[in-house]
């Protein structure tokens, strides 16, 4: 699997498991953390726990093991990095204190619409 269609994989999984203000972005050119990151919002601290553990369960399944998590004590954000993917999941309040979409604005934003429909 491409980074791109592991990044696109992921946030069909967050999807699913109902994560708002899905975001992608293409980091490649920018920094050398990793080719995408990947951005969702959960509803709770429960609901953030959910996401990240389905995201891990599932993607694990498919042969992509996590690398590393962070935060996962913690009830606001938990990062998992998949070296080519990483993937914060946050709460409201810390994706909007974070504002790391803010600061990744100058990579590519990868259109999920042909990949992911909202319900």
């Amino acid at each position: 699997m491409t980074p791109f269609e592991h990044a696109v994989e992921a946030a069909k999984i967050l999807s699913d498991k109902k994560a708002k203000n899905l975001n992608v972005i293409k980091i490649t050119e920018l920094s050398s953390l990793g080719d995408y990151m990947v951005f969702a919002t959960g509803n709770n601290s429960t609901h953030v726990k959910a996401l990240a553990d389905e995201l891990e369960f599932q993607l694990k399944s498919m042969g992509m093991p996590v690398h590393h998590i962070e935060g996962y004590r913690s009830d606001s954000w938990i990062l998992l990095d998949y070296t080519d993917v990483i993937v914060h999941v946050f709460s409201d309040e810390a994706r909007e204190y974070y504002s790391l979409d803010r600061l990744w604005q100058d990579g590519e934003v990868v259109d999920l619409t042909p990949y992911i429909t909202e319900d």
